[in-house]
Order: C-alpha cells, then structure tokens, then sequence
C-alpha cells in the first residue's frame, strides 16, 4: 500500500442535538485511507457507520475534528446506498448515465461511458429495462454503475447488499470484488457482516456500540483475487473470530 494516504481523519465526533444534552454518534474517530485501498466499517446498529459516511461525502458537517482530502481539496465522490434509488421512469441505460447528463457531456460520450459501465457490471442486454423489470442485485449493479460512471476519487458503500437474500449478496461480493479490482478505485463500505467485509476489504474497522469508536483495525492478509472458498480456509476462519469478539 503507498505511504501518502488520499484521505486522513482527525478526532471526528458527532452529537446530535436533543432535549438531554445531545446525542454523541461518534467519538473521537480517526484514521487514514490509502490510494486504492478498500476499507470496511464493521460494526452493530446504531455504531455510527452511516453517519461517518454521510460526513464523508460531504452531507453531514462533524461536531468537531476534521476530514482532510490530502491529494484534492474537492473530490468527486460515488455513494451508493442500501436501496438502489434508480428512477422507475428512466431505463437502466439512462439511470447510468445520469451523472454525465448532470455534469453536460454531450450525448454520444455519454452513451460511450455508460455502454463500459454496462460492460463492467454485467447488465449487457438490459440496456433499455426499466427499474422495475430488475432483481435487486441487477438494480444495485446499476447504482454501482451510476456511482462510478464520473470516475470518483473515493466511492462509498452504504450496506448496498443489505436488502438482498443471502444467495444473491455473496454472488454480489464476488461481483463487487472483480470490479474493484478492474477499476481500482478506493472504497470505503459500511457493513454489519464480518464474512462480507473480510472477503472485499483490505482493512476492517470495527466501530464500538454508540457512540461510535474504533476498537479495532485489522488488516486483512488474504490473497486477491478471492473466491468464494476462501471463506472456508482456517486462516479466514481466524481473522473472523477476531472480528467477533471485538464486536461482541
């Protein structure tokens, strides 16, 4: 991993105002990303992951501490969210290309760029379906597509196969695993499961019960590109057991 990280965060804590003194969702976080690094927030509900996210991407200002963008002051960033929010009145083509409408690229390079985001996540032929017509793992493939179709410095993922039956979300790991290691961009993801977050991440950093501390970062030594059997090796079977007693 290189030694200049694209994102350092510095005593971040959040409260939110109430009628008891506040409500503290994170305290004292601090960490740093490094250029195509993959990172997983792992943690129990009401852990702070989604709203160190949201701060993340600009959405949502910290009660104190700081998110520093070390190699550009103004990233673009990619976010994608446990449900997929595609538009039903747009196709799957037109929800891709989307971002690229907003930003004013002519017609015929947008329909270029999101043709390869269709390539990359595996909807060839869906082109023209519409929302509707989707599985919810085709329709996060195309918020996946949507989210890296402007070529973000940083993409984050909200629990995005959080929604979906347990067959379809490990099919999505390997899915997602393959397009991050194609595009190599850097994520950060928030997830409630240890199997997921060991088999996509580099990292895993495991947040306390409210408010939201570290507790734990481990690095996750497990040879790329992973599949599905290595959830079954002694040496992931390790590195998950250390996950949950951390969380427990």
């Amino acid at each position: 991993m290189p030694h200049t990280p694209i994102l350092s965060v510095n005593n971040l804590s959040v409260v939110f105002p109430d009628n008891n003194g506040g409500l503290r969702a994170l305290d004292d976080i601090s960490f740093e990303v490094h250029p195509r690094e993959f990172i997983c927030f792992l943690g129990p509900s009401g852990s702070g992951k989604t709203t160190l996210l949201r701060i993340l991407a600009s959405l949502l200002p910290p009660t104190s501490g700081q998110v520093n963008f070390i190699r550009n002051e103004h990233p673009e960033i990619g976010m994608v969210f446990q449900q997929a929010n595609l538009m039903p009145w747009r196709s799957v083509m037109e929800n891709i290309k989307l971002p690229l409408e907003l930003q004013g690229m002519d017609a015929a390079s947008e329909r270029v760029k999101a043709q390869e985001l269709v390539d990359l996540v595996g909807l060839n032929g869906f082109e023209e379906s519409w929302p509707r017509e989707l599985s919810g793992g085709m329709a996060q493939r195309v918020a996946i597509a949507r989210a890296l179709i402007h070529d973000p410095d940083l993409l984050l993922l909200d629990e995005p196969f959080g929604s979906l039956d347990a067959i379809t979300r490990e099919r999505m790991w390997t899915e997602l695993s393959r397009i991050w290691q194609v595009r190599q961009k850097t994520v950060i993801m928030v997830t409630h499961s240890i199997n997921e977050s060991l088999f996509l991440a580099d990292r895993v950093l495991v947040l306390t019960q409210r408010p939201g501390k570290i507790k734990l970062d481990v690095e996750v030594d497990l040879p790329r590109p992973r599949k599905d059997d290595i959830r079954y090796t002694p040496h992931f079977g390790k590195l998950a057991r250390k996950l949950r007693e951390a969380i427990e």
